[in-house]
């Protein structure tokens, strides 16, 4: 790897590209392996690892069985990305793109695959008729917030994480590049929460699940470790928020599913019943 590169005329993967995530790394989509995924007995089949993506998920869930929901009961499979498990047979026809997380509904009929994190809540709130406003300008608005993160997350997590924190080498031009665009996504939420409790208002919805799995692990949890790089605690608004939803029981089982690294009493690689948080 040197500093500057010419482009051939046409791309070839390099043999060796280096990184945290190199192994499973490929320019091609479908299964590697044949491998049946595991069915529990709960509705909601959760493939998954608690990433930012995968904590969305497994939060939603929790906050819809602490309003009474049983039918939002899930068992949560752990899915080791870093193994490949995301590219079995099983997996792949959950969710073709080979990315966690991923829901299969068996109590829908007939089954329902659901992949993409922000299209997982939108399909639980929609089935269940919590976190999401009826009133269509309250809705559009909350839509809105949902797409900006699903759009603006690939900024902050494959960008700006991968160059900063698991690139091989460390180059000054793409860390300038993602670090200003990641400080302009904090400032547009500073903005935004500047006088508003939630991002849509005084209601706690799916954009602001969605927002906080990454967000607020950026600004509480210090993702990167790049707290004092992004001089996050700038962002008052957002850490006053991202505070109050972290402090929120369900959040706090949420964000234990499915998770192998950290403190263990706060990891729980799988969960297949309510009292496997208690």
């Amino acid at each position: 790897m040197t500093d500057t590169y010419a482009p051939p005329k046409v791309w070839t993967p390099a043999a060796e590209t280096g990184g945290q995530f190199a192994s499973i790394n490929r320019p091609i989509a479908g299964p590697t392996h044949d491998k049946e995924l595991p069915v529990g007995k709960h509705p909601h089949q959760l493939y998954s690892l608690a990433t930012p993506n995968g904590i969305k998920v497994t939060i939603m869930l929790e906050e819809l069985l602490a309003k009474g929901h049983q039918d939002a009961e899930y068992d949560a499979w752990l899915i080791k990305i870093i193994d490949g498990e995301q590219f079995s047979s099983g997996f792949v026809s959950v969710n073709p793109n080979s990315k966690i997380p991923a829901l299969l509904d068996v109590s829908a009929v007939p089954h329902t695959r659901v992949f993409e994190s922000g299209a997982i809540l939108f399909y639980l709130a929609e089935k269940f008729g919590e976190f999401i406003p009826t009133d269509a300008a309250a809705r559009a608005e909350c839509m809105s917030w949902l797409f900006w993160q699903m759009g603006s997350a690939p900024y902050l997590g494959g960008g700006f994480g991968h160059f900063y924190a698991y690139a091989p080498k460390k180059f000054q031009y793409p860390i300038d590049r993602f670090t200003m665009e990641v400080k302009r996504q904090l400032d547009v939420l500073d903005r935004n929460l500047a006088d508003r409790r939630f991002l849509c208002g005084d209601d706690y919805n799916i954009a602001d699940i969605g927002t906080y799995a990454w967000y607020g692990n950026v600004v509480l949890h210090d993702q990167y470790e790049a707290t004092d790089f992004l001089d996050v605690k700038s962002y008052t608004n957002v850490v006053r928020w991202a505070t109050e939803i972290d402090e929120r029981p369900a959040v706090r089982r949420g964000r234990r599913v499915n998770k192998i690294r950290g403190p263990e009493e706060l990891q729980l690689a799988e969960r297949h019943d309510a009292s496997d948080l208690d």
